[in-house]
């Protein structure tokens, strides 16, 4: 993607970032980027002033009440604001040519994810969607061993927090798995099927959704806020495997018949544990971010991926709630 405004960075290796919303999550951005060699951390953006002067002091950066003055010193900056205001938000960073790394769900509708890919390419921007375990080292130990998932199953499931309530769970947590299993699974899905309720929120706090793939495979998907423990794994059955990832633990577990069955009938097995490089996923999800914005590449995980995964956790909520599904 060719760039529209050159970086204002003295060099390519040191982007001037800045991060927009330094709640929960947003702070961990501010404080990676102050911390990683490739960026030097501008400015932080948020409507707290008590918040906002928090994260100013602990990471050096300048504080911004109104996150518009600050787009004017950085490259590039990370929107860490609640859901509704994605839109909003990024398309203002769009329009000031600003590179934007954008949390997940990508916008509340497919109209405005469309309208900020159009932008962003008219503008000659990038655009990355925060979906963060496509960073995860057990992820990334699991991809390549897979050749046709038959069978996934997975489960998100935490207690109540409080945060991300403002959306349903499906596109709060759900919606990490469905981008996980699509970019596992690389086939079109057929149908969906899926309940959900709402528990403790106005919206939906736990649901289940059971997609199929064209080329055959099933995959059972549950994601709870209001469970009583915390639990986020991935089960995924092929052929002649079985792997169990553990998110948390950034582990794998492989199971996998290894020559013919013996005269009691029973095949061989081998289990191992995938010998994994773990690192802090937003770390490294920053770290690519920076790397898109100083070479032009195309992130891991675009606008259009975003959209995709977007589509698909609201065909799953209006398969809850009776309508039918979107188009493509």
């Amino acid at each position: 993607m060719s760039s529209a405004k050159p970086l204002s960075s003295v060099t390519r290796d040191r982007i001037k970032v800045g991060v927009i919303g330094v709640g929960y999550l947003g702070r961990h951005h501010a404080r990676l980027y102050a911390e990683l060699p490739g960026a030097t951390l501008v400015g932080v953006a948020d409507v707290d002033a008590g918040r906002l002067a928090e994260i100013a002091a602990a990471t050096g950066a300048e504080g911004f009440a109104d996150y518009r003055d600050l787009l004017a010193k950085v490259d590039a900056v990370s929107v860490v604001v609640p859901t509704t205001l994605h839109h909003q938000v990024a398309k203002t960073c769009l329009d000031a040519g600003v590179d934007v790394l954008l949390e997940k769900p990508m916008t509340v509708t497919i109209e405005e994810a469309d309208e900020l890919i159009a932008l962003a390419d008219a503008k000659g921007r990038l655009i990355q969607i925060g979906h963060l375990e496509r960073f995860n080292g057990a992820v990334l130990a699991l991809a390549p061993r897979l050749t046709a998932p038959r069978f996934i199953e997975s489960h998100r499931l935490g207690p109540f927090v409080g945060r991300g309530t403002d959306v349903h769970v499906i596109l709060d947590l759900m919606i990490h798995d469905l981008d996980i299993i699509m970019s596992l699974v690389r086939s079109p899905i057929t149908e969906i099927r899926a309940v959900g309720v709402p528990v403790l929120t106005t919206n939906i706090d736990i649901a289940n959704a059971r997609l199929e793939f064209a080329d055959g495979c099933v995959a059972n998907v549950t994601a709870s806020r209001v469970s009583k423990d915390a639990l986020r794994k991935l089960r995924i059955f092929q052929s002649d495997a079985y792997f169990s990832l553990d998110y948390q633990k950034q582990e794998v577990v492989m199971a996998r018949r290894i020559g013919a069955a013996t005269a009691t009938g029973i095949p061989a097995i081998d289990v191992q544990t995938l010998a994994i490089e773990k690192e802090e996923p937003l770390k490294l999800q920053l770290a690519a971010f920076l790397e898109c914005v100083a070479t032009r590449r195309a992130p891991l995980v675009s606008g259009r991926e975003g959209r995709e995964a977007l589509r698909v956790a609201l065909d799953v909520l209006r398969c809850i709630e009776g309508a039918p599904r979107g188009a493509p």
